[in-house]
């Protein structure tokens, strides 16, 4: 019997969607009838694939197992197919995070959606700021590519407090 071929980890196969990527670009760029056949085969082929796909979704057992996959997760939302709403993968990821803003002195939460466009509240500050900026974003993204946008939204400042006692005294020097 022969030895089942070496599976992929996510890094390996986030190395070959890149790769894939692209061979597309350059496939697109070919001229003419040989580079329109070539782009034909390859829709015919992700159309075909993403049939296979749904009807494995529809007889598994357990489609959780299908969701929690990284690159499972990513071939049921580019063929129109996931299970989970937009807002429910962006809330999970979202949560994962959680912990690790917190580590830094934040919070993160989804503020909303719009038009492709994630609304995240984000309060973390100093230097490191940015940095889970990115990773927000990038989380976001990786679990909800149909999206074309992350922004952070940030929350309003507090309202000062003011004495009422200092509303009811004159200002230095006027009136007197």
């Amino acid at each position: 019997m022969a030895d089942a071929p070496a599976r992929l980890d996510d890094p390996a196969v986030r190395e070959r969607l890149t790769g894939l990527d692209e061979l597309l670009e350059r496939v697109e760029q070919i001229p003419g009838p040989a580079g329109e056949l070539a782009l034909e085969a390859v829709s015919a082929l992700a159309e075909v694939y993403g049939e296979a796909l749904a009807r494995a979704l529809a007889l598994a057992a357990e489609p959780a197992g299908f969701v929690a996959d990284e690159l499972l997760g990513h071939l049921l939302v580019l063929h129109g197919i996931h299970p989970d709403p937009v807002e429910r993968r962006v809330e999970r990821a979202l949560d994962e995070m959680a912990p690790a803003v917190r580590e830094r002195g934040g919070e993160v939460a989804l503020a909303g959606l719009d038009d492709g466009v994630a609304r995240v509240r984000l309060t973390v500050s100093g230097c490191g700021a940015a940095g889970v900026e990115d990773e927000v974003r990038t989380a976001v993204l990786a679990v909800a590519p149909e999206l074309r946008e992350v922004r952070r939204e940030t929350p309003p400042p507090a309202p000062a407090f003011v004495p009422l006692g200092s509303l009811m005294q004159r200002p230095a020097g006027v009136g007197t």
